[in-house]
């Protein structure tokens, strides 16, 4: 079963790919939308168990997968719901679980892949510390539901955010509220389950792009510099500053040129 999909923009020509982060849902793309040029034709996505999207168990059973929750299943659904609507080349931008998710399609569906844009997230696994409060958040998501996961907020916004611009706090602070706990759950134990990848990056031989917030405390500098070091046909990095680990929610003007830029360069490209 395919995951839900929305279009944006022209229906011709190689589209960018939107993968949005936990947990979240394609919504968080709004404002960077708004920002791109109106000739890139846009897909956004939502994961499994988020937005319009069905509930990982059944994503993974009509993809014939079965066991524990994983990022290479969301991956094949991704995959698997471009192709079904014709795409066989896109642009693919994914931020934080969706650039996690986008690392997983580059392992395994790379030759979908026109470009690459990894946006505050890492290709290192989780520590032991960091994997243990993923399973804990995942099993109280069943009991305590989205409130779980309502104290990230701080993590997500820079300081200058939270005290300055009360709309984008109430916006953040709304979809954390939403946030379904069956998605809540089994994309923690996805996360958590993901091995470093570092190396689906290598011999890749299609433009990138590695952007963070200045701020972000959870996909720190050196990360975003060891994805770069291993593209090899170039990556571009960009530092957002004032933004943290939202860097499309705090500065979509600033994420939706860098990720115009990065299609410009996957139309001309030739590998």
């Amino acid at each position: 079963m395919d995951l839900a999909l929305h279009r944006h923009g022209p229906a011709d020509g190689v589209p960018l790919v939107l993968l949005h982060a936990f947990p979240f849902d394609s919504r968080m793309w709004d404002g960077v939308l708004a920002h791109l040029p109106d000739d890139v034709p846009v897909l956004t996505l939502d994961a499994p168990g988020f937005g319009d999207s069905p509930a990982f168990d059944v994503v993974a059973g009509a993809l014939g997968r079965r066991g524990e929750p994983s990022l290479e299943t969301c991956a094949d659904a991704v995959a698997a719901t471009l192709r079904g609507a014709g795409v066989e080349r896109a642009v693919v931008a994914g931020l934080s679980m969706g650039g996690y998710t986008l690392l997983a399609l580059a392992e395994r569906h790379r030759s979908l892949l026109a470009a690459v844009g990894l946006l505050d997230t890492k290709a290192e696994a989780d520590t032991d510390e960091a994997r243990a409060k993923r399973l804990r958040v995942a099993d109280e998501a069943a009991t305590r539901g989205a409130d779980v996961v309502a104290g990230s907020l701080e993590d997500m916004l820079a300081p200058g955010t939270r005290a300055e611009r009360p709309d984008v706090v109430a916006r953040v602070r709304t979809w954390l509220a939403q946030a379904p706990p069956a998605g809540i759950a089994w994309a923690q134990r996805a996360m958590a389950a993901r091995p470093a990848r570092l190396t689906a990056l290598e011999d890749l031989e299609v433009p990138g792009l590695v952007l963070r917030g200045a701020q972000d405390t959870l996909s720190p500098q050196e990360a975003a510099e060891a994805m770069v070091q291993r593209l090899s046909a170039g990556g571009e990095l960009v530092v957002v500053p004032r933004a943290a680990h939202l860097s499309a929610v705090e500065d979509p003007a600033a994420v939706a040129a860098a990720l115009a830029r990065l299609h410009a360069r996957a139309v001309g490209h030739r590998p």
